[in-house]
């Protein structure tokens, strides 16, 4: 059966170790025949939660006028979310959480998801992404009928590109052509 499977890269950098294993997720993951569609979180416009609480007595519509609104419907439609970002001080980067924060405005509609979790770090040791994958699952963690499907870790790397020469690179391929 063909999934909805949608790539939020976290990656400020275009091109950066995160948003390269996301292009290889994506590639395996339409190869296996799946609807797959990338968003580079950077690209797009979106502003910080201000817990206005807008959302609460406008039926779901944020008070920004800005990109979640079509990335959180993207959100809810799919079937699949990966979440992708390099370690920023042993947490996710900024960008990412604000797309996270934000889907306060509808989250009980983000139901029944398959959760793929991707991470990069400079570091070698791969305890230096938990709190990374921790606030990952915490999010999940408030997504009813969320299952955690699999997890890729790329380490010891900081100079864009340098994933490629990983075992993460083709685990991300692989992982995303087992989605079915």
């Amino acid at each position: 059966m063909k999934k909805k499977v949608l790539i939020l890269s976290g990656s400020p950098r275009k091109g950066g170790n995160s948003d390269l294993l996301c292009d290889e997720f994506m590639r395996g993951a339409a190869d296996a025949g799946n609807e797959v569609e990338k968003i580079r979180i950077a690209d797009e416009k979106i502003g910080y939660c201000s817990a206005c609480y807008c959302c609460r007595t406008s039926g779901g519509v944020c008070a920004k006028k800005d990109d979640m609104a079509k990335i959180l419907q993207k959100m809810i439609d799919a079937d699949v979310i990966v979440l992708a970002s390099p370690v920023y001080f042993y947490s996710i980067a900024a960008q990412l959480k604000a797309v996270i924060d934000r889907t306060v405005a509808r989250w009980t509609e983000v139901k029944n998801k398959e959760f793929y979790y991707i991470v990069t770090c400079a570091d070698d040791e791969k305890e230096s992404q938990e709190r990374t994958l921790e606030c990952f699952r915490g999010y999940a963690d408030c997504v009813n009928g969320a299952k955690e499907m699999g997890v890729i870790c790329g380490t010891g790397v900081y100079k864009p590109g340098e994933i490629k020469n990983t075992p993460a690179f083709s685990e991300a391929y692989e992982m995303g052509k087992s989605i079915h």
